[in-house]
């Protein structure tokens, strides 16, 4: 995935997740070793107000709609809630008006937990609010095969170019031998 070819192949997915399992597991090393200081009051509100606001309400909203269409307002309320900016912002917030404590690893748990255990991240408008598989983005998976070296693949444009068929992705050409 880059700046251009904004999707993930199952490996890259993957990779993406075990990296978040890696700071969930962080996070509740840190959680266990601190379990006698956290105030699980707190460490259960941070840890719900996240679904509670941000998830909850759409999926009330995308069950109860025929056409499981929702508006985006819930979208919005879903990454909101479940940014990692809005959880740093909020950890700062509750540090400095209430107090720094260890009860705020409720929030990369919830978040780290949601992106590695169940492969969640931020919802695009253009998806169902609950996930189901897009059907423009079956049909990209079916066509897209890497079957060279990236390395070896070239563009029309430089030299010595293969005659090759060409798969236009959100605009830009992929080149497949």
């Amino acid at each position: 995935m880059d700046a251009k070819n904004r999707f993930e192949t199952k490996v890259t997915f993957a990779l993406s997740r075990l990296e978040w399992l890696g700071f969930l597991a962080v996070s509740l090393v840190l959680a266990v070793q601190h379990r006698t200081e956290i105030r699980w009051g707190v460490f259960v509100l941070l840890f719900t107000v996240i679904d509670a606001i941000g998830y909850i309400p759409g999926a009330i909203a995308f069950r109860r709609r025929p056409d499981r269409r929702v508006p985006r307002g819930y979208y919005v309320a879903y990454n909101t809630m479940h940014s990692l900016v809005t959880a740093g912002l909020l950890a700062g917030a509750w540090a400095l008006f209430v107090r720094p404590e260890w009860a705020l690893l409720a929030l990369p748990i919830h978040l780290m937990g949601d992106r590695a255990l169940f492969g969640n991240s931020l919802k695009p408008f253009g998806v169902a609010f609950e996930p189901e598989t897009n059907p423009a983005f079956r049909l990209f998976e079916q066509e897209y095969r890497p079957t060279v070296d990236p390395r070896e693949v070239r563009t029309p444009r430089e030299p010595g170019a293969r005659g090759a068929a060409r798969n236009s992705v959100e605009g830009t050409d992929a080149v497949r031998t």
